[in-house]
């Protein structure tokens, strides 16, 4: 992963614009108006362009907490000014529908390689000899996961709408056969 590489270059970002004179500040006089999801991670990334920008002499605005389709289209509709989060391909067709590169503009990136996966507890992981997603066609390992009788394992996902919501689907497609 890249993370502590993007990590370093905004650091030294942030440090090289500190030496910049009063007279060369860009957003003297402009605010703007961040926008991050309610995941407490994505905090670091947001303060970290807004320091940035408020080095570069931006009144930045406290970030407002919203879904990702109303963050998109909002900095579409020039409500918002930016989001310090675009999960690539995951966004993309939130991204596409509030206008795409024709509405938004997109660059860099501070986290590559992330995973996604499914989440058990280690004790009925290892009882129960659980080690990928297909075990959930058994019958005795599903019923350990039903809580609603219906003979399935009940499952929590993302919320809906997300990229991660297709894949989840996808995936379970071929359990729902059972």
């Amino acid at each position: 992963m890249r993370n502590r590489a993007s990590l370093l270059a905004a650091v030294v970002t942030t440090l090289a614009v500190s030496h910049v004179s009063a007279a060369d500040l860009p957003g003297k006089g402009i605010t703007v108006q961040p926008i991050q999801s309610t995941i407490a991670e994505e905090t670091f990334q947001t303060l970290i362009v807004s320091r940035a920008l408020e080095k570069l002499g931006y009144q930045v605005s406290k970030p407002s907490e919203v879904d990702y389709n109303v963050g998109y289209t909002s900095i579409a509709a020039g409500d918002a000014t930016f989001t310090a989060v675009n999960w690539q391909p995951l966004h993309d067709d939130m991204y596409k529908a509030a206008g795409g590169d024709q509405k938004l503009y997109r660059q860099g990136t501070y986290v590559t390689g992330a995973a996604q996966g499914y989440l058990i507890d280690k004790k009925t992981a290892e009882k129960y000899h659980i080690t990928n997603i297909e075990q959930l066609k058994d019958p005795k390992i599903a019923s350990l996961f039903d809580a609603n009788g219906d003979g399935k394992a009940d499952m929590t996902g993302c919320t809906p709408g997300w990229g991660c919501e297709a894949v989840i689907n996808h995936q379970n497609s071929g359990l729902r056969s059972q």
